[in-house]
Formats: structure tokens, sequence, C-alpha cells
């Protein structure tokens, strides 16, 4: 089952679906549609489905630290440990050209 679930843009383009799981793990897939290129180059497009028993590496990397992490965290009262919570919030104004935005339920 499905807990939680955000579309991945690359520059612009929707590449994928980003997926928490009910069991704690996450799972990303490319969009069948999708033309443009890897969203990471440790995430090939060969491989249109990838699963991880915890918070994904590349979008890990995404997320703000130190001082930037505290207010976020103040702000928005996130859970430090709710990593697709805080992608979530940060996920419009992300470093490179990848931005993540929540998909309702």
């Amino acid at each position: 089952m499905i807990r939680r679930q955000a579309r991945v843009y690359k520059a612009g383009v929707a590449a994928g679906i980003l997926q928490e799981l009910e069991d704690g793990s996450f799972r990303f897939k490319y969009a069948t549609d999708y033309q443009g290129g890897p969203i990471s180059l440790t995430m090939p497009l060969e491989k249109s489905e990838w699963l991880w028993a915890k918070f994904p590496p590349f979008f890990d990397g995404l997320l703000p630290e130190g001082a930037q992490l505290e207010a976020l965290l103040k702000t928005r009262k996130i859970d430090r440990l709710d990593y697709f919570g805080q992608l979530m919030a940060v996920g419009a104004d992300l470093v490179g050209d990848v931005t993540v935005e929540s998909i309702e339920a």
C-alpha cells in the first residue's frame, strides 16, 4: 500500500513517481512515456523501477542541512525523521533541474 507519493520532474518534464510505502520502504518508477534523461546518474533509464528499504540516497542528497534544515523543521513542524515530508516542503526549490511535487490522495 502507498502511504504518500510525489511526481518527480526533470527540467520541468514529468519523469516519474516517488512513493513512500506502508512498510517504510520507497519506490521510484519512471513514467512510461518519459523521454528525457535520467533524474540521477545513479538511476539510469534502463531500469524503470527502483526500490529502497530506506529513504533513497539521491533524494536524501536534495534535502536541506544545518541551519536551513532546523528552520524548515521548526516552521513547517516536520519530524526530523520524516524525509519524505521534508522533500515535499522544499521540492519546488531544489538544487539542479529536479523538482518534486506532492500528489494528494
